[in-house]
Order: C-alpha cells, then sequence, then structure tokens
C-alpha cells in the first residue's frame, strides 16, 4: 500500500506572519492541498507562534475534511489547547526557543513520564497520538510504553546526507543506504510493537524514493519542500508532484 502524504503548511503562515497580514491564507493553503490530493494537513504549534497562531488551529479544525495534524511539545498549554480544539492527531514534538526548526526526535526516554501524561491525556479524549522520534530501538520501545499509537521516525540525519550531489557518490552514499537500513529497521520493528509508522523531516522530491519504498512506512509528512516549489511552480502542482513521487517509489 502506498504512504500517505501529509503537507505541513506551517511556512505559509511564516510568509503571512512576516508582515503580521491576513496573507497567503493558510486556510486556502489547507483547501488547495486537500483538492491536490494530500491525505492530511499538518501545523506545528510553536510556544513561540512563529507560525501557526491558535486561531489558526481552531479554523483549520473547522475547515479540513481530511486529516488535522497538530505538532506541539508536550505542556500544559499545548495540551489544553489540543483539549479544546480537538485534532484527529497530536504529533508530541521536542522544542528549544532557538532551533531554527525541530532538531531531532523527541527523549521519550528521558522524559518518560511527562510523555506518558500526555500521551494518556489525549488519547483519553479521542486524540491519536504519535511521537515524533528519532529512528533508535530503543526510543521506539519507550514511546510504545508511553502510550503511543504512532511513531513518527525523524529522516534529518538521511535528510542531510542527501542534499548535494555528492550523496551519490563514494562514502556519501555509503552513509546515506546506511541510514537507510537505519530508518528501515527502526520501521519494522516499530509496526512488530504494533505501532504505525510515519516518517518526516527534510525529505525531498529527490530523496523521498528509497523511503517510500519501506512497505511498513505508511505515512509521511512533508513541508518545506513542497512550500518551496510551489513558489515555481503553484501550489496545487507541488502537491501532486510529491505524491507522484511517494507513488514512484
Amino acid at each position: 500500500m502506498t504512504a500517505k502524504l501529509n503537507v505541513n503548511i506551517d511556512h505559509v503562515a511564516t510568509i503571512r506572519e512576516a508582515r503580521k497580514t491576513i496573507e497567503p491564507s493558510i486556510i486556502t493553503a489547507a483547501v488547495m492541498c486537500e483538492q491536490a490530493g494530500a491525505h492530511g494537513i499538518t501545523v506545528h504549534l510553536r510556544g513561540d507562534r512563529r507560525h501557526i497562531q491558535d486561531r489558526d488551529i481552531e479554523i483549520l479544525r473547522e475547515v479540513i475534511t481530511t486529516y488535522l495534524n497538530v505538532e506541539m511539545a508536550a505542556t500544559d498549554e499545548m495540551l489544553a489547547i489540543a483539549l479544546k480544539t480537538k485534532p484527529d492527531a497530536v504529533s508530541l514534538v521536542p522544542e528549544s526557543p532557538n532551533e531554527i526548526t525541530t532538531e531531532g526526535g523527541l527523549n521519550v526516554i528521558g522524559n518518560f513520564e511527562v510523555v506518558k501524561d500526555a500521551s494518556d491525556r489525549l488519547r483519553n479524549a479521542g486524540i491519536f497520538v504519535s511521537h515524533f522520534i528519532d529512528p533508535d530501538l530503543e526510543q521506539i520501545e519507550a514511546s510504545a510504553g508511553a502510550g503511543a499509537q504512532q511513531v513518527e521516525l525523524c529522516t534529518a540525519e538521511y535528510a542531510e546526507l542527501t542534499l548535494s550531489a555528492r550523496a551519490a557518490h563514494g562514502e556519501g552514499a555509503e552513509k546515506a543506504n546506511a541510514e537507510i537500513e537505519r530508518i528501515r529497521r527502526a520501521a519494522e520493528h516499530a509496526k512488530s510493537l504494533g505501532l504505525i509508522v510515519a516518517a518526516g523531516h527534510g525529505l525531498t522530491y529527490r530523496n523521498i524514493g528509497a523511503l517510500a519504498a519501506i512497505p511498513e512506512i505508511a505515512e509521511f509528512n512533508i513541508g518545506h519542500n513542497i512550500i518551496s516549489r510551489s513558489v515555481f511552480t503553484g501550489l496545487f502542482r507541488a502537491v501532486e508532484e510529491m505524491i507522484a513521487a511517494i507513488r514512484a517509489k
């Protein structure tokens, strides 16, 4: 079965917030992504509100007809918003105020009780729970124990290894292939524990194929590359092209 695509539209809001205005509309972006075939919409509500705002979550919940996945830290503030707006899914992610974007996976082992409490509260409210973690077997097992229904494997290291043409040759290709194998093993292990497997972070039209060929990965969350391409092709076509890249595997 071909993996699903959730489009992360954070950076549409980034452009809007650069001028603190009403455009471009993330609602229009979400609807257009759905019309182009996206299976869901992902947004990250950060503590510093650098792009997505609280009101965005409320309106998106009313408008989206596919699947709304909200990434957030496991804090009381964020959990209160999730319990009020009831997105289809919440992905618990690490967060640092000084980072440009999420830098790695959630340390479930080191924050087990906090993550478990947050996961329990969300699940009791009928919200699907995902943990964004590194492709590490021990972290996967900790997520299963902490109440995750899905793990999203962080592909940041793989993405970094495939950014340049050098990755296609010699040592670069070997490292990239080793990271693909690491992700494959992690996906297999997660599925064996009864977890749904997703993947995301830094994925592009050029590097998605190797991961789309891993049958255990059921979902991808991709944003920056799609929004970047949409500057030149339009958002509808950019989403269609990513779906085609996943299916081409």
